[in-house]
């Protein structure tokens, strides 16, 4: 092919990519997280892998690779182009591959069972718009207990590690058959740490009192009723759920004993029902103070009634 023939057709393929990745924009313009290539450190921040190992070089299937480092900007989910100034060097990218000159492995990372691009973002995307299933690549392996599914957004990514976390919880602990509470559902990962850890808490001074140690599953019932369902009910009475949309009961009950261990220490006694109300005045939005207010008006209102 001529060199002229070679870069008309190089200029070709990156403008029908451009024009898929556009075409692919406007077809999740209602929900665009579909579209979006995930961020590496983003999904890293989410699963906290333990260690990384080096695994050398490999073939790698092209349809595993779901992200990148650096560049998740730049292409979209499909590794389309999705900006005009990655013309020179994708087009460059191409026309090696149409004379079918070698290029060197591309950088992996792998997590999940998926892989991220460190480098070669490019040739990922000419390979992938040119059909080719597998690719070169020298690859470093977090290690992670999740497994990814390929076509999994940055959210639903988080809400399915929640759901791993939640089974482990109520799995390890018993919780649900302890408590018969089954829906103890949090809005962000690393949660159910942070229960298991008020749990402990509780038994150490539960232990305290005693010469025989306590059982875990006795201390377990004994915040749930003592501590965890106190602070839910003020929760509801207050409506305070209102103020904090997206959030769950149980999100608010881990920053309401936060906020109240922080104003015992800078005041000395403090009410639980004060605590939570300043922490709904300090960091809920203010469009949930309506509701709330509309809220109690309607309790009273039933408890008149009754």
């Amino acid at each position: 092919m001529a060199i002229d023939a070679i870069t008309q057709q190089t200029y070709a393929d990156f403008s029908r990519a451009r024009g898929k990745a556009m075409l692919s924009q406007i077809q999740n313009f209602l929900n665009t997280d579909r579209d979006k290539l995930l961020s590496f450190n983003d999904v890293k921040g989410i699963l906290k892998p333990k260690n990384e190992v080096y695994m050398g070089s490999q073939t790698v299937p092209i349809k595993m690779i779901v992200g990148s480092e650096g560049r998740y900007h730049d292409f979209n989910k499909y590794f389309l182009p999705r900006k005009e100034h990655l013309r020179h060097r994708w087009q460059r990218v191409d026309e090696a591959h149409i004379k079918d000159i070698i290029l060197p492995p591309i950088l992996l990372y792998e997590i999940g069972g998926v892989y991220f691009v460190r480098d070669g973002n490019h040739r990922v995307s000419v390979a992938k718009m040119q059909g080719v299933e597998f690719i070169d690549a020298e690859v470093i392996s977090l290690t992670t207990e999740m497994n990814i599914n390929p076509s999994m957004t940055t959210d639903e990514l988080t809400a399915e590690l929640i759901e791993y976390e939640k089974n482990i919880f109520y799995t390890e602990t018993l919780f649900g058959d302890l408590t018969d509470h089954w829906d103890m559902n949090f809005s962000a990962p690393g949660r159910y740490d942070v229960i298991y850890n008020h749990i402990l808490v509780h038994k150490y001074y539960l232990n305290e009192d005693i010469e025989e140690e306590i059982h875990f599953n006795n201390a377990l019932v004994s915040w749930y009723n003592n501590v965890y369902n106190p602070v839910i009910k003020i929760i509801r009475e207050q409506w305070l759920l209102a103020n904090f949309p997206g959030r769950t009961e149980a999100d608010l009950y881990v920053w309401i004993i936060k906020h109240w261990d922080f104003l015992k220490k800078k005041y000395g006694t403090y009410s639980l029902n004060k605590a939570a109300g300043d922490f709904s005045r300090k960091y809920g939005q203010s469009h949930g103070k309506f509701l709330r207010v509309l809220g109690l008006l309607v309790d009273r209102v039933f408890h008149k009634k009754r």
